[in-house]
Order: structure tokens, then C-alpha cells, then sequence
């Protein structure tokens, strides 16, 4: 890991992986679409509604798991003062917010045949649209001062105390009463969702990770690039 957080030692590691990593988030994703669309039948009570699923849930996957790498990689960068882990945390933000506003959107198109309504202060959602107000603060810090050390320092904190919401949204079901269904694929006794359903969503999954990586990586490695042409530029000015 620590060989990695050398910028010139990640461009080398990564510089084919993005392709290789959008090729199969292509065939993922395809493959994933297909098999909700045509092979899994309507849904019991719910019908083609139902089939929001396949994209609502993988983004909602990834908008968490993007804020649980983020506030991994500001306590990475506070303790160990690594070169990438303020970049990873930064670059990270505005997928990890992508992915949770389309998690949004699409749960209130799937809220309004099912519960009647685009939107309730439940739990749920409240807390997830709390998790979308935090990147957008987490940006909003990154942009208020110039000195990136100082930036990297507010934005982190905020990222690491932010933490705290993604438990709240993990188990907010179990917690308080809500119009959202509890746990039905990660349980002791077993999946809830039957097998039509539950591979698509998998391979939906996997492939939305997929993506989510390439893009990160790709940005990343933008974000090394433009470092690297503004100290030269400045060390160009000064001799």
C-alpha cells in the first residue's frame, strides 16, 4: 500500500486498468440490464416497478461505499500522510455524490407506483439524502481555500465524523418504523429475493463497482497529471 501511494508508482500500477475495468463494467452492466428486462418476470405485488431495482440499488450501494472510502482514506492521509490519500478521499466525492443522487431519483420514481408518493421523511430516506448533503459539504470545504493541506484537514474531518450516517442508513429499517422493506438479501437464513431477481442484481453490483472504479482511478490519475504540470509550471517561473 505504501508503494502504491507513490503518485508515480500508481500511474505506472494503473495505466491500463480503467479500460480494462470499463470493458467490464460494459459487459456487466449489458448482461445485468438484460436479465432484468427480459428474463425476470414481473414482480409478485409490485410488477415492472419492481425492475427500478436493478438500478437503484447498486447506486445506492456504491454512494455508501464510496463515503466509507472516502472517510477511510482522510483518516489514511491524517495518520500516515500518504501522497494519494487526500487525492483518493477529494476525487472521490463527486462520484460518490453522482451515485447517490441517482439513488435518490430513482427511489422516488420506484416511491410513487409503490408507496403512492415521490417522497416521506422516513428514516431511510432522510438519512441517505443527509448522506448526499454531506458530499455536496465535503466539496463545498475542499473549495474554500487555496491551501490544499488546509483544505484537505476541514474536508476530512468532515468526512470522518460523517461516518456515523452510514450505520444510521444501514440499519434505520431496523431501527425505526419505515415504508422501506428490512434486510432481504444479506440475512443469516438466507437471501429473500428469489434467484431471477437476486443474479441480476448481482451482476448489476458488480458492475456499477466496476465503473465506480475506472471512474476513480481515472480520476486520480488526472488529478496527479495536473499536480504535475503546475509544479513544473511554477518551477519554470522561478528559475
Amino acid at each position: 500500500m505504501r508503494g502504491y501511494a507513490n503518485p508515480k508508482r500508481f500511474l505506472e500500477a494503473t495505466q491500463r486498468l480503467p479500460q480494462w475495468l470499463f470493458g467490464a463494467a460494459s459487459i456487466l452492466i449489458a448482461v445485468g440490464l438484460y436479465l432484468a428486462l427480459f428474463v425476470a418476470p414481473p414482480e409478485r405485488q409490485q410488477g415492472d416497478a419492481a425492475r427500478i431495482m436493478f438500478v437503484h440499488v447498486p447506486a445506492a450501494w456504491i454512494g455508501m461505499s464510496a463515503y466509507a472510502l472516502m472517510a477511510l482514506c482522510s483518516i489514511w492521509g491524517w495518520v500516515n500522510r500518504h501522497p494519494l490519500a487526500d487525492v483518493a478521499a477529494r476525487e472521490t466525492a463527486p462520484l460518490g455524490a453522482l451515485f447517490t443522487a441517482l439513488a435518490l431519483i430513482t427511489g422516488s420514481l420506484w416511491g410513487k407506483p409503490t408507496w403512492g408518493t415521490y417522497w416521506v421523511w422516513d428514516a431511510r430516506l432522510t438519512s441517505f439524502l443527509l448522506l448526499f448533503f454531506l458530499y455536496l459539504g465535503y466539496i463545498a470545504l475542499w473549495n474554500v481555500s487555496e491551501d490544499e493541506s488546509r483544505a484537505a484537514r476541514g474536508a476530512g474531518v468532515l468526512a470522518i465524523v460523517g461516518a456515523v450516517n452510514l450505520p444510521i442508513i444501514k440499519f434505520s429499517v431496523d431501527w425505526w418504523n419505515t415504508l422501506h422493506q428490512g434486510e432481504s438479501i444479506f440475512r443469516s437464513e438466507g437471501p429473500a429475493i428469489a434467484g431471477v431477481f437476486l443474479w441480476p442484481l448481482f451482476i448489476m453490483l458488480l458492475g456499477y463497482s466496476a465503473l465506480f472504479a475506472a471512474l476513480l482511478i481515472v480520476r486520480i490519475r488526472t488529478a496527479i497529471f495536473l499536480r504535475m504540470i503546475r509544479t513544473r509550471a511554477a518551477a519554470g517561473l522561478e528559475s
